[in-house]
């Protein structure tokens, strides 16, 4: 099971992007896609097929996911994540700080 998973909030903690926060847009093993995060440039070729036109287009680059944290907005921070097992043996994710469970 992931800690980090597709449409959660996260906050950056290092790197040149650090404090910066946005939803998880894919997880790539252990990358993740951040939305509005670690922008780069990229020059493309016109393809008429694709209907495609030139020119330079942002998108975001990935992150590796050690350098992220999921954000809590109860304490309005990134916090580290657990995984425990229910009484009727499913795994949920839980904040390590509160044990609150992320998701229901």
């Amino acid at each position: 099971m992931n800690r980090i998973r597709k449409g959660d909030q996260v906050l950056v903690i290092t790197g040149k992007n650090k404090g910066q926060r946005g939803d998880v847009l894919r997880v790539d093993g252990d990358r993740v896609f951040v939305s509005n995060v670690n922008l780069i440039k990229r020059h493309t070729k016109p393809n008429p097929q694709a209907n495609q036109a030139g020119g330079i287009v942002e998108r975001e680059a990935s992150i590796h996911i050690s350098n992220v944290q999921l954000f809590n907005p109860a304490t309005n921070k990134g916090e580290r994540v657990g995984i425990k097992t229910l009484e009727d043996k499913r795994k949920v994710r839980v904040f390590r700080s509160s044990g609150e469970v992320v998701d229901a």
